[in-house]
């Protein structure tokens, strides 16, 4: 899927069958969009009727676009998220924790009305992603600051009714380049979520990621729904051997088969995931597309990719 013609052949394949149960398959986690994720500049009204049209069961909330709505107008965006079928996916976290003391402070005095503002509407999941190496850290020096500083993220959040995930980014070509390697399997995130310490922290889970990493289907089943906040899929370009895959060179879900979408999707109903799938495709053709064309062709991917384990 690396032309126009193709992508746009994939959405003229139809939407039928793309909400839940449509094709039989037993799930509870919600096929969800984020128009970032895809290059389309939309704001949260226009989201939600894009997802809405398109067949998809969630959204990714925005708490800018919440924070300024008066009660009223709240009230009317869920009765119309609630009128579409539609529910919240998970929101990006909004604090730079990966660079100086400055920034971190300056995010996290902000952080509270962030929180505020997705409790208010009824969202329940935040998301971030972990820098895989530095040139300054040393990997304990590494993670001590990050068990520090999330920990701190996780009680603003976990007090304002939040779960939150983090996502390890798996390639070598990432975490190789840098002097420290840090994190960048399951295993690593999951001992660094036990160093933070508190409720309701858990993964971010990307088939990318997990491709990368070289894990399996098993370290999937391994865990519980609670383990898990929210995942991406993605599919990876052909010919390139697993060690050489660059981050932001992808394809859409089940474009080319090189990533087990298949098991990882079956191992996540296995656990009886209930929350968010979003494709994160970072694919230079689909952010050429016109925004409905490159939604419909990620709706069509989406519906590809679960039609695996239907």
């Amino acid at each position: 899927m690396t032309t126009r013609r193709g992508f746009l052949g994939l959405a003229a394949l139809g939407l039928a069958g793309l909400a839940r149960g449509g094709e039989g398959l037993a799930r509870k986690m919600t096929i969800d969009l984020v128009c970032g994720n895809l290059g389309v500049s939309a704001d949260l009204p226009t989201a939600v009727d894009l997802a809405h049209r398109h067949g998809f069961e969630s959204v990714a909330p925005d708490a800018d676009h919440l924070a300024k709505l008066a009660d009223a107008q709240l009230a009317d965006l869920l009765g119309d998220l609630k009128a579409k079928g539609l529910t919240w996916g998970a929101a990006a976290l909004p604090v730079e924790f990966r660079r100086d003391d400055e920034a971190f402070r300056r995010d996290m005095a902000a952080l509270p009305a962030f929180a505020s503002a997705l409790q208010k509407a009824g969202a329940t999941r935040v998301g971030t992603w972990l820098p895989p190496g530095s040139d300054r850290l040393t990997y304990i020096a590494n993670f001590r600051r990050h068990a520090d500083r999330l920990r701190e993220v996780a009680k603003v959040l976990g007090d304002h009714g939040l779960r939150f995930g983090l996502e390890y980014v798996g390639p070598k070509t990432a975490w190789s380049s840098s002097r420290h390697p840090f994190i960048h399997t399951m295993a690593e995130t999951r001992e660094l979520i036990a160093e933070i310490g508190a409720p309701g922290v858990g993964l971010v889970l990307d088939a990318w990621h997990w491709y990368t990493a070289g894990e399996s289907p098993e370290d999937v089943k391994a865990l519980s729904n609670a383990d898990v906040i929210a995942c991406d899929l993605n599919d990876a370009p052909r010919s390139v051997p697993v060690d050489q895959q660059r981050d932001g060179v992808r394809e859409l879900p089940a474009a080319t088969g090189v990533i087990d979408l298949k098991g990882f999707l079956s191992a996540l109903i296995a656990i009886d995931y209930d929350g968010p799938v979003r494709a994160e495709p970072f694919n230079a053709t689909l952010r050429t597309l016109p925004p409905e064309e490159a939604v419909a062709a990620t709706a069509r991917a989406m519906k590809r990719a679960f039609a695996l384990v239907a």
